[in-house]
């Protein structure tokens, strides 16, 4: 297993209400000239937590630290006019707070980021530092 010291969170940029599949995502990024879907980890407006590539694998998310980091995008981060917006719905509020205690029981050094930390981006569209301490802690 690769060394994991970062969890990086996503958003699909895509606009609230539209529904985007693992199998989308892995298609945009084929043609972007990835091998794979970029992700480790996608989590549906529903919820449910869909894989990605193989926490085994580096993923391609975040140019620079990829090497040791898990990627995880959610489904939407954008309004309907393709402005930044924090779109995660309740479910997917849930089922990320759930998915990082489990990756952080697991790889119980690794911090957690946006990747507007490490990217002049606005993904994932909420400030995931401020969400930890009122979700996580």
């Amino acid at each position: 297993m690769r060394t994991i010291d970062k969890i990086i969170i996503h958003c699909s940029d895509t606009p609230e209400g539209r529904a985007v599949t693992v199998d989308e995502i892995r298609r945009w990024h084929k043609e972007r000239g990835f091998s794979d879907i970029g992700y480790h980890y996608v989590i549906m407006a529903d919820g449910s937590v869909r894989n990605g590539r193989p926490l085994e694998q580096v993923g391609a998310h975040c140019q620079g630290r990829n090497a040791h980091s898990i990627g995880i995008c959610y489904v939407g981060g954008c309004d309907r006019n393709h402005r930044p917006k924090d779109t995660r719905t309740d479910a997917q509020k849930t089922a990320m707070a759930g998915l990082i205690r489990e990756l952080k029981r697991r790889f119980p050094t690794a911090t957690i980021h946006g990747h507007n930390e490490f990217a002049n981006k606005a993904c994932p569209c909420f400030d995931v530092q401020k969400w930890i301490k009122e979700a996580l802690l």
